[in-house]
């Protein structure tokens, strides 16, 4: 049985799979660790489950990388593609692949710079 409103997600002793309704595969294959997830309405529906409610709450401050959101909820990111799938199957979330450089464009080094001290600032 999926956790109740208010618990939180991190729970160990729920496996994951339970967050997705026991399945392990998302509704459609065009997902990936780097799609970019951001909430397709602002406020959320109260019947969406509580996994999904989490989701869109972790939306609602801004567009993240699939990857990024799974780190937040603490899951594996093969669960949170399920439940991604499943909100954007039902309209709640837009999804769209990562821009890729174009040949010989550089990243900007200032951004490159800031990710560096930033991670060194968690250690």
């Amino acid at each position: 049985m999926p956790p109740r409103k208010g618990e939180s997600m991190n729970r160990r002793l729920i496996p994951p799979y339970v967050w997705t309704g026991g399945r392990t595969r998302p509704s459609r294959n065009v997902l990936d660790r780097l799609t970019v997830l951001r909430c397709a309405i602002e406020e959320i529906p109260g019947d969406v489950t509580p996994a999904g409610q989490r989701v869109m709450e972790i939306l609602q401050q801004g567009a993240l990388p699939l990857a990024e959101v799974a780190a937040h909820l603490s899951l594996p990111v093969s669960f949170v593609k399920v439940l991604a799938s499943d909100l954007f199957d039902q309209g709640l979330l837009i999804v769209r692949a990562p821009l890729a450089l174009t040949t010989g464009e550089q990243p900007d080094k200032h951004i490159l710079e800031r990710v560096i001290r930033g991670l060194r600032a968690l250690q």
